[in-house]
């Protein structure tokens, strides 16, 4: 039996909704979500294998202009990278919703010798959709896609209908992965994940993005996972935003992150969370590259 394997880079700017595509494709949470710009930091690799073929989806950090700290640099870097070494691109869009920064990740594709399909996400917040087809006929000048497939990652919505225009892109090849295997990422960076979402989620725009989870210790036990995190920010206000009066926002993001690492992980989960303030930390190079930033 001929078997097909191929990567397929999810490219945009910030908070288009390429983590929300990800979840939706895989049918399970992998990529953490928030409204917070650059929640997504790493590339992470999301797999699905279906009887002879095997697509690996690369959701990358949104592609953005600014951030003069060097976890900025360091997320371009590996989004822009990953344009140059996939099988496919997904171009994400939001709606009708065009930006510089958007204009900037189309560039990079056309740099890129590979088929691309651009996406129109979040078309179920597109009120009037006699604006649609016009809008997408204008896309479709700005670059030769492959397709241009409207959908929704977030009802779901048409996500199928992309997964089928992927299908037939992808090269021959023997699969990469086991059939069972959903991502390459370890059960302690998801984890580390998963806390680093709910701080965003709890302490809304009032912390700046500046924050960070290092999983300190992960011991499985016959019945039980203990995990000890460090949240890392850059100043002492960011602290007291996260530890909240009394303590209580951190026992609440604590709390939330638990019954998700719990999900994720089938059993039990004993956790201990604590903030210390490094100043500088985004970008100090030795500190990123220790923390896993230099994918």
């Amino acid at each position: 039996m001929t078997t097909t394997c191929g990567y397929i880079a999810l490219v945009g700017r910030p908070n288009v909704g390429k983590s929300t595509l990800l979840n939706c494709i895989l049918q399970q949470k992998l990529s953490i979500t928030s409204r917070k710009a650059q929640t997504t930091r790493h590339v992470i690799r999301g797999i699905v294998t279906k009887d002879d073929c095997q697509m690996v989806y690369v959701d990358t950090p949104g592609i953005h202009r600014g951030g003069t700290k060097h976890m900025s640099r360091l997320m371009n870097q590996a989004a822009e990278a990953t344009v140059q070494d996939v099988d496919v691109i997904v171009f994400v869009v939001e709606g009708t919703h065009w930006t510089e920064d958007d204009a900037r990740v189309l560039r990079q594709i056309k740099n890129a010798d590979v088929p691309c399909i651009l996406v129109v996400n979040k078309v179920d917040q597109i009120e009037d959709k006699n604006i649609l087809l016009p809008w997408i006929t204008h896309l479709s000048q700005q670059h030769n896609f492959t397709h241009i497939i409207p959908l929704s990652a977030k009802t779901g919505f048409s996500v199928d209908d992309l997964q089928k225009l992927l299908k037939p892109l992808m090269p021959e090849g023997p699969h990469l992965f086991g059939e069972d295997q959903w991502t390459d990422r370890s059960t302690r960076f998801l984890c580390a994940e998963l806390l680093r979402e709910k701080i965003f989620r709890f302490t809304g725009q009032e912390l700046p993005y500046s924050t960070t989870v290092d999983i300190e210790v992960y011991e499985e036990e016959e019945k039980l996972v203990r995990i000890q995190a460090l949240i890392l920010v850059d100043k002492d206000n960011h602290k007291r935003m996260i530890i909240g009066e009394r303590g209580s926002r951190l026992k609440t993001i604590a709390s939330q992150a638990r019954l998700d690492m719990e999900r994720l992980l089938g059993q039990p989960v004993f956790l201990k969370c604590w903030c210390k303030v490094k100043s500088g930390w985004a970008d100090d190079e030795r500190l990123l590259k220790q923390l896993g930033y230099d994918n």
